[in-house]
């Protein structure tokens, strides 16, 4: 039975994806799996969005792929050496600066309008907008739990009363894997994380790490079809 090109591209693209994973640990590979558990339905959902609804085609597939994903965010180097640094660089957070933040004593209704203007889901809470001294960070999950549910007024109940303190943050590093970041938002079910180089540089959350592995995964499909179509040198 002949085996066409498409064929032979996608079991190569499997193989290329599994064996980065093998050189990780037993302990590290329970991790990652863990964290494609719990982030699967994000995952699906971002991958499902290059299928067509019509039917299936392995040409149909790389077409799309390649026509629908976004500009390089990332450069090609597999998500084994990806960092946090690089999400940082790609979101423009590095070289800007561009932290997101509030006082502990800032009202929640000033904090979400906060977050609106700037489309993001958390703000990192510094003591007296000192980047050096983290209080902690406060999400929209804060707001809905501790605020919309049980009916409190958001114009009159301050940040320090629903965030989570610093005794209880996480926080990551620029030099932090982007697979342990997500293997850390897993364990603790968290969806965003401060990152701290003695102080606060900026904040990442699962969706950063999505993009970052489906962009990669963008990338070597375009590496893997040129090398099939002769087009690499």
């Amino acid at each position: 039975m002949l085996i066409s090109k498409y064929q032979l591209y996608a079991e190569t693209k499997i193989i290329l994806i599994i064996k980065p994973l093998c050189q990780y640990s037993r302990e590290n590979m329970q991790g990652i799996r863990k964290a494609l558990r719990f982030h699967g339905i994000q995952l699906r959902h971002t991958v499902l969005q290059h299928m067509n609804k019509g039917i299936f085609s392995w040409a149909t597939l790389i077409s799309r792929i390649q026509s629908e994903s976004p500009t390089v965010i990332i450069p090609h180097m597999g998500l084994e050496n990806i960092t946090v640094r690089e999400i940082l660089k790609a979101k423009g957070e590095a070289e800007a600066g561009a932290v997101y933040w509030c006082n502990t004593s800032h009202l929640v209704h000033e904090a979400i309008k906060h977050m609106t203007a700037h489309n993001v889901g958390a703000l990192v809470v510094l003591k007296g907008g000192d980047e050096k001294h983290l209080a902690g960070i406060v999400t929209e999950r804060d707001f809905a739990r501790k605020v919309l549910l049980p009916g409190q007024p958001s114009k009159e109940t301050r940040v320090q009363d629903i965030m989570t303190e610093e005794d209880k943050l996480i926080t990551v590093s620029t030099s932090t894997s982007i697979l342990r970041a997500m293997e850390l938002m897993t364990d603790k079910h968290i969806r965003h994380v401060p990152v701290f180089d003695e102080k606060v540089v900026g904040m990442i959350s699962i969706g950063d790490i999505v993009r970052a592995i489906v962009d990669q995964q963008h990338q070597e499909v375009k590496q893997l079809k040129k090398y099939i179509t002769g087009d690499y040198y």
